[in-house]
């Protein structure tokens, strides 16, 4: 402030003395100046003094009511293939107590339990009659501390700081996985690319569709419920380039919530899952023995047995109804067991395991998070080649099975499933591994195991969306010894004319259902109710159907040509 100001304030203050003291001198006038500013002065020295000693005598960093600065936990965000937000951080505020500053714990308590109705005050009412610091409550809402505001208490900590929310909660729990309380990823995406998210700007992008993900969720729990399976999983993958365009598995959890997670519900059955899968398997023996000029389509075995031995064990066909003889074709359409272990021994041992190796069936998969299944390996010989011909006593992975049935199908292409969404020319496929017209055939049989009588898997033929694929029905093992207990799977490609998708459903120990109503879905308007067949024809290839129903109007709009 200018002198000329400060004597303009002091004028009009003082107007009346000023007026009627006209004769007083100059140097009386100076003196009052210097003194009133001295004065000021020492006013404001005094409330600085009493501030350094008051703050001085308390821990800042601890006690002091205010907002903590930002901790340094940020991660970047992680979006769907459409945008939509499936991890998000946000800024949230936690609020404690430093017990050695509440002057009236009593009246704090009141005042806390109004402001927080719900929260059990037992364990609080303990530790506030302690000297140490504890946090109240996590991620307090905006309304909780304004109203801890205004009580005005200086025993009362906030804190803010980056928090990760998971707008989806269940939807993608094992795609994404988990972090834990220093905000560092321990599953999943979150700890697969955990540096990453802690040093990049942009938002993660995934392959996966929310849309598409809910309703293969929605379909999964519904007929968990109808069977009464111990867990499922679903993978629907793009063909041509890997990509991951739903990953369910159930049980979930909601990520919002990881004190409820336990460990049955934290096994992700798609990727982690090792099962023996059955029949899905005599696809690949079908296409061992085309890529290796062993067979054709219209190759045909005659009088295959109903029933063979190897080291002394019986070796049957499940249907007994299946004809003495059949071509190539046929055995993988009415699902022979004697007619794949024929083919099976026409390619060999070396032959046929390195197909399977080639079609990456036999080894741990390269993917995008790390809770990946081992294959159990075996050592292979005559017996060995004759079960694993039509998927019994060799195992694997749903996402394994979905990449081989992608590369069979897709023109013979080498691909890597991947939840990270790349650019285009990233996703170039890049090398050949199976003969040029191979996936041409096995598509057109694919096709005729849903559409046609004979086939397994008529509940799958979706008006407009020329599905094909393979039913798979496994016993499981239980120490050591094959129990009752049944894996049903069905593997599904589609449209057969140009494939783009295959989708994998998994059910684990599935039963049949008495009350269900299946309707056929060749136009006829049959209606069949209940079964007692506990079969991936009657329980995998029903939700496969119900799931392309509903997914494909989106796939179709967003993806692919519908005939």
């Amino acid at each position: 402030m200018s002198e000329n100001n400060f004597e303009r304030i002091v004028i009009e203050d003082y107007k009346s003395d000023f007026l009627y003291k006209k004769n007083k001198s100059n140097l009386n006038i100076t003196f009052n100046r210097i003194a009133f500013i001295f004065f000021v002065f020492l006013i404001v020295c005094s409330i600085y003094s009493i501030r350094v000693v008051y703050l001085g005598g308390l821990n800042v960093s601890k006690v002091e009511n205010i907002t903590h600065p930002l901790k340094s936990n940020y991660r970047a965000d992680i979006i769907d293939n459409n945008g939509s937000f499936i991890v998000k951080s946000v800024r949230t505020t936690d609020v404690g107590i430093n017990p050695k500053l509440v002057m009236d714990k009593k009246k704090l308590l009141v005042s806390l339990q109004l402001i927080f109705p719900n929260k059990d005050f037992t364990k609080i009412k303990k530790k506030i009659y302690k000297k140490k610091f504890f946090y109240l409550k996590k991620k307090i809402s905006q309304q909780q501390y304004e109203k801890l505001r205004l009580l005005g208490e200086k025993s009362i900590i906030f804190e803010e700081k980056l928090t990760r929310i998971y707008p989806q909660e269940n939807l993608f729990s094992h795609v994404i996985g988990q972090i834990d309380n220093d905000n560092n990823g321990i599953s999943g995406i979150e700890k697969f690319f955990d540096y990453e998210l802690k040093t990049r700007k942009d938002p993660l992008e995934l392959t996966v569709d929310t849309d598409i993900q809910f309703l293969v969720r929605e379909e999964l729990l519904k007929f968990e419920d109808i069977f009464r399976s111990k867990g499922s999983a679903a993978i629907l993958m793009n063909v041509k380039n890997g990509n991951i365009i739903s990953m369910v598995s159930l049980p979930d959890f909601n990520l919002n919530k990881r004190e409820q997670i336990n460990d049955v519900k934290f096994i992700n059955r798609a990727t982690k899952g090792v099962y023996e899968l059955g029949s899905v398997f005599k696809t690949f023996t079908i296409a061992a023995g085309i890529n290796e000029g062993e067979i054709e389509p219209g190759t045909i075995f005659e009088d295959l047995p109903k029933s063979i031995t190897c080291a002394g064990r019986p070796i049957r066909e499940y249907d007994n109804e299946i004809p003495a003889n059949l071509t190539a074709e046929d055995i993988l359409i009415r699902s022979g067991n004697i007619g794949s272990v024929r083919i099976a021994q026409i390619l060999g041992v070396e032959k046929f395991k390195n197909f399977l190796e080639k079609v990456g069936v036999l080894n741990k998969i390269e993917f995008d998070i790390e809770e990946v299944g081992q294959p159990i390996p075996f050592r292979w010989g005559k017996c060995k080649l004759a079960t694993s011909s039509f998927g019994h006593g060799i195992t694997t992975t749903p996402l394994q099975l979905a990449k081989a049935y992608a590369i069979i199908t897709n023109g013979g292409y080498n691909i890597r499933p991947t939840l990270i969404k790349k650019n285009i020319s990233d996703n170039k496929i890049k090398s050949r591994v199976l003969n040029d017209g191979v996936s041409k055939k096995i598509n057109k049989m694919l096709r005729k195991i849903v559409s046609t009588k004979e086939g397994t898997a008529g509940f799958a033929n979706i008006k407009g969306y020329q599905v094909g694929g393979k039913t798979g029905t496994a016993q499981k093992t239980i120490g050591g010894k094959y129990s009752k207990n049944k894996v049903n799977t069905f593997a599904a490609v589609f449209p057969t004319s140009k494939p783009q998708y295959v989708l994998v459903i998994l059910l684990d120990e599935p039963k049949p259902s008495k009350d269900y109503i299946y309707h056929y879905k060749d136009g006829s308007g049959l209606k069949y109710k209940g079964t007692a067949y506990n079969t991936a024809g009657w329980t995998s290839v029903e939700v496969a159907g119900k799931i392309i129903e509903k997914i494909g109007p989106i796939l179709a709009t967003k993806y692919i040509e519908v005939k």
